[in-house]
């Protein structure tokens, strides 16, 4: 059994890996070989709120004619990043436009096929505004997913009917590809503006996707239409761009502008719509969030799908992940309750479950003999590894980075490589160029809950604490390592988990931990990267529930949004969540009444979000058949909205009773579920004895351990985050 397991793991890494060390080939002849420098523009100031900043006039005139190019500098988002890599072939636009003839960029090839002579270079990535006209067959089952059954045509004579016509307009704006696309008429066909069938209300699709910048992202014509497709079909115009998919950038500021721009490219063609609703997953909810908090007359209401309330206070608990993983493997191999994967929840918050196969398992008995280990297999499973897999690596290395094969060696060499990057606009550097990180667990208490719970015993709270660590500094951190004796696409990854980036034991006393920087964390509040809960949208926030699935889309990060709503305003009374099962999606629905509290919204501009809100818009959970299983006040109460979470006493709603909500680390450190604490108040560990931190537990045999561990103090997260501006 055990070897029968090793064969289909070994399998399933390969597949795995390929798709994170995609072949260099495709990619060869079109790298940035040359790092362009950016010329100054203007960056919005962004002090005591971003959201108390006035956005400056348009300069640029708006519509963008059919042949030409929109602007390639931001409105008030401050310089370009560079390297770019542009990715109009990617999206079948085709090659982008000459820009100089320095080799800054991707070459421009005169014949693309043949890979002839180059003439010039792209940095930027602009193309000609265009238009495209699609039909649908109405004799063919209509779907979401009806990619393949479009068809592109540029007169009735290459359709067959029946058919539905559709228009889609693209163009770059900030560098970014915009799409504007509806429903036409056979009449409409050839024309620009033409709209008969649009109903005035207008879409703004973001998308998801875990990004570090550097890249211009696709963006498809007949995917932005089918991704909505019921939508479009009834009458709605939508409007999106790859500047607001995560995968390509986390940089919420530039973001902004760029949806600002679209939208006003759309108004300056068809008017101004009746209301503006997003919609989009992942990132692409989150960013209605932040876009939502941040700035006026882009959105009007919200439908996120499986979101987070932003992405930085998302870092905190999921770059313990692989500090715990880590652990498990290599540092506590005498205490073999870990290996017992429900046990690894009372450290890790979010879900685990025994015999649950991992993609990458073969991993772990390979790195494991690589540091002269007792190989062993996993028999079992997280979301902290089958979530969130390499984006520790991703995300916070500088180092590492999956995108370096669109660049040249050169050009790989001057760049930092990490999410932190995309910040450069707002964070400062330090003395060794790299972008200050806000993330920082001096003071954590890991497993702190199930202490007190007497889940864990003293001896396991005071090992954790001390050997689990912290990741190194950034200028300290190294590329992961990776053997590949069968080439880049099958790697064998013995540094697993980070772990030569991980701080270790010193002289016995503990593995060192970090502290942030309190001017970054300060900075990302103020710029609007921290969603603080000022936001009064009508919002339905949907997800599928996907915690047996360990999938990283967990439901906590719903209701950590609601608490700052609550927290903000005194109540949460413009947010909705709906959950259903897999089979059942609620979005469609999400749309029809999201109609009618907006219309109502604007019938009573007096009243708040959530006092127009129509009273048959409630919290709701779904079966897989899009029945109701339960709807109204209190459904959603359980572990997150109490303040002793966990206990078994504390009364649960009937969708939380349907739909179990985890935690995470930090907050199974006793840290709060709103989670946006970035940097605690400390305590002395002897202060935090006298008020009870540790409930009746027995300190005595471990007071010296802890004493030593605990040095600089103790996380007290009553006191609130200390890198919060207080005028906020």
């Amino acid at each position: 059994m055990q070897k029968k397991k090793l064969i289909l793991s070994t399998l399933a890494l390969f597949a795995v890996l390929v798709w994170l060390y995609p072949s260099e080939q495709p990619y060869k002849f079109r790298q940035v070989k040359r790092l362009a420098t950016a010329e100054d523009n203007y960056l919005l100031p962004i002090s005591p709120h971003i959201s108390q900043v006035g956005r400056p006039k348009e300069v640029f005139h708006f519509p963008i004619k059919l042949g030409d190019v929109g602007p390639s500098n931001s409105l008030y988002s401050g310089p370009k990043q560079y390297p770019f890599y542009c990715m109009t072939i990617d999206s079948h636009i085709g090659q982008p436009l000459v820009d100089n003839q320095e080799g800054f960029g991707v070459p421009v090839y005169e014949n693309l096929a043949l890979r002839s002579k180059v003439i010039g270079y792209s940095k930027d990535c602009l193309f000609k505004s265009h238009l495209q006209f699609y039909y649908l067959n109405q004799d063919e089952k209509l779907s979401k997913l009806a990619a393949d059954k479009f068809s592109q045509l540029s007169t009735l004579r290459d359709a067959k009917a029946p058919l539905q016509l559709f228009r889609a307009e693209q163009g770059s704006i900030n560098r970014f590809i915009y799409t504007i696309a509806m429903a036409i008429t056979p009449e409409e066909l050839g024309t620009r503006t033409e709209s008969s069938l649009w109903n005035k209300k207008l879409i703004y699709q973001f998308n998801g996707g875990s990004g570090i910048g550097f890249r211009q992202g696709r963006q498809k014509a007949v995917r932005t239409i089918t991704r909505r497709l019921i939508e479009v079909q009834k009458g709605y115009a939508i409007i999106s761009s790859s500047g607001n998919r995560t995968s390509y950038t986390y940089n919420m500021l530039l973001a902004e502008d760029t949806a600002r721009r679209v939208k006003l490219n759309f108004v300056r063609l068809f008017g101004e719509p009746i209301y503006t609703v997003g919609i989009g997953g992942s990132g692409g909810g989150l960013a209605q969030y932040l876009i939502g908090q941040n700035s006026t007359g882009i959105l009007d209401g919200l439908i996120p799908q499986y979101s987070y309330p932003d992405m930085i206070s998302q870092t905190i608990y999921t770059l313990d992940c692989d500090l715990f993983n880590n652990y498990f493997t290599f540092r506590a191999k005498d205490n073999s309750r870990w290996q017992q994967w429900d046990q690894r929840q009372l450290l890790e918050g979010m879900n685990t479950l025994q015999d649950f196969p991992q993609k990458i398992a073969f991993l772990q008995p390979v790195a494991q003999l690589m540091a002269g280990m007792v190989p062993s297999f996993p028999e079992g499973n997280s979301e902290c590894i089958n979530g969130y897999f390499g984006l520790s690596t991703f995300i916070h290395n500088p180092r590492q980075g999956f995108l370096r094969h669109f660049y040249s060696e050169d050009v790989v060499d001057k760049t930092n490589w990490n999410y932190w990057e995309d910040m450069a606009w707002l964070f400062s550097r330090d003395k060794h160029g790299l972008v200050e990180s806000t993330w920082d667990n001096d003071g954590v208490q890991y497993g702190l809950h199930a202490l007190k719970q007497k889940q864990i015993t003293l001896a396991e709270f005071v090992h954790i604490n001390k050997n689990i660590g912290s990741w190194k500094e950034q200028h300290q951190m190294t590329a992961e390592k990776i053997i590949i004796p069968f080439g880049r696409k099958m790697p064998f990854w013995v540094s697993l988990w980070g772990s030569d980036n991980i701080t270790q034991v010193i002289d016995n006393q503990m593995a060192p931990r970090r502290s942030a920087s309190l001017e970054s964390i300060e900075l990302a509040y103020r710029g609007g990267q921290v969603f603080i809960g000022k936001l009064d949208l009508p919002i339905i926030d949907v997800r599928h529930y996907l915690e047996e699935k360990l999938d990283m889309h967990h439901m906590s990060a719903s209701f950590s949004t609601r608490l700052r709503l609550q927290q903000a305003n005194g109540h949460f009374d413009n947010q909705v969540i709906w959950v259903a099962k897999r089979d059942f999606d609620p979005t469609d629905q999400a749309f029809d009444v999201m109609d009618l509290w907006l219309l109502k919204r604007q019938q009573f501009p007096e009243l708040t979000a959530g006092q127009s809100k129509p009273a048959q818009i409630q919290d709701t959970c779904f079966d897989n058949k899009g029945e109701v299983l339960a709807q109204g006040k209190g459904v959603w109460q359980g572990n997150w909205s109490d303040a002793s979470s966990g206990d078994k006493r504390i009364k649960r709603g009937a969708c939380a009773k349907h739909y179990a909500i985890f935690s995470n680390s930090r907050i199974q450190a006793e840290g709060p579920w709103q989670g946006s604490i970035f940097k605690c108040y400390k305590i002395p560990f002897e202060q935090a004895i006298k008020q009870g931190m540790y409930g009746d537990i027995e300190l005595a045999e471990q007071l010296p351990s802890l004493r030593t561990i605990f040095a600089q103090g103790v996380c007290d997260y009553s006191q609130g985050d200390v890198g919060r501006p207080s005028d906020l």
